[in-house]
């Protein structure tokens, strides 16, 4: 392949990318992503790709990264924390759109397959957990280079499972958008961790700055993020405990949480059903663009690994 163009599609941003022959981004733009508005997304979709095929030359392929997944039965969106993509042919439309093909796949699909490929931070697993820890909360699955959709294509929804071990002011957990409480989105998304240091300290902060605050020694904050490490060993525990996999990836706002890859597996071992426990979990080699950068390998990735 010459060109490789991905693009990502999230609940505050869209952003598309092209990807050379090296896998290294040669353009990238990023557009706010219409709050509420379906047409709009479709069109920004579609300018930005278009866009790019003039500054880059007609790609080859084009995959697309979005909240939730194609359902197979009826080809529409479905568990989108992104509602207003819900039971929409985003597929279909952008195709129409574009009179071309796109492949699409979950967002922590794409980062999965971003940094489970040769240059990534995965590199060296052959089974590939990757974690989305953003507005909303998701999962990926890539085995041998190929990513694990599954028969029902929720393979790695670990989103909206319930906090595993949970104390009793944890129970019965706040209200998802899914109908379900307790979700480990509500406890482990950005806006989830800045609600619970909210409901606490008494005060609302953006979560970059209760995270500073934190590594100052500012008891209240230092409590969220200990209280956020935990919960979020807890989920992994479970993810190690079913799937077992090499490596684990976060991405999303909170993977840049420097304190969570040595705090997180410290306390995992708890939970974890085996002795010892060498699943090793690590930041994004790519950091925000490597969920684009797994979108523009979409195409490509069907039954081989990606070199």
């Amino acid at each position: 392949m010459s060109n490789r163009l991905g693009v990502d599609l999230g609940g505050t941003k869209i952003e598309v990318a092209v990807l050379g022959p090296d896998n290294h981004i040669r353009w990238r733009e990023r557009e706010p992503t219409p709050k509420g508005d379906y047409a709009g997304t479709v069109e920004t979709m579609a300018a930005l790709i278009e866009r790019a095929e003039r500054e880059c030359g007609r790609a080859d392929g084009i995959g697309v990264g979005t909240p939730g997944t194609i359902s197979p039965r009826t080809g529409l969106i479905k568990n989108a924390n992104s509602v207003v993509l819900n039971d929409r042919p985003l597929k279909r439309d952008l195709e129409s759109r574009l009179g071309r093909e796109v492949i699409m796949a979950n967002d922590a699909n794409c980062l999965a397959l971003s940094e489970s490929a040769d240059d990534g931070a995965a590199a060296e697993g052959d089974s590939v957990f990757g974690v989305i820890l953003g507005t909303g909360v998701g999962g990926g699955l890539v085995v041998d280079g190929r990513v694990l959709v599954g028969r029902n294509a929720i393979a790695g929804e670990w989103g909206h499972n319930p906090l595993p071990w949970p104390v009793p002011e944890e129970t019965p957990g706040p209200s998802c958008w899914c109908g379900l409480q307790g979700c480990i989105e509500q406890w482990l998304s950005g806006p989830s961790f800045e609600r619970d240091y909210a409901e606490h300290a008494g005060e609302s902060l953006d979560g970059a700055l209760i995270v500073a605050r934190a590594e100052e020694g500012h008891e209240p904050a230092r409590q969220a993020l200990e209280r956020y490490s935990h919960r979020l060993a807890r989920a992994l525990a479970h993810v190690i405990n079913l799937f077992d996999p090499d490596v684990i990836v976060l991405g999303g706002g909170m993977s840049n949480v420097t304190a969570l890859y040595d705090r997180v597996p410290a306390i995992w071992d708890e939970y974890v059903f085996s002795d010892p426990i060498t699943t090793r979990l690590v930041a994004p080699r790519f950091g925000d663009s490597s969920g684009v950068r797994g979108a523009a390998f979409l195409p490509d990735s069907v039954g081989r690994r990606l070199r």
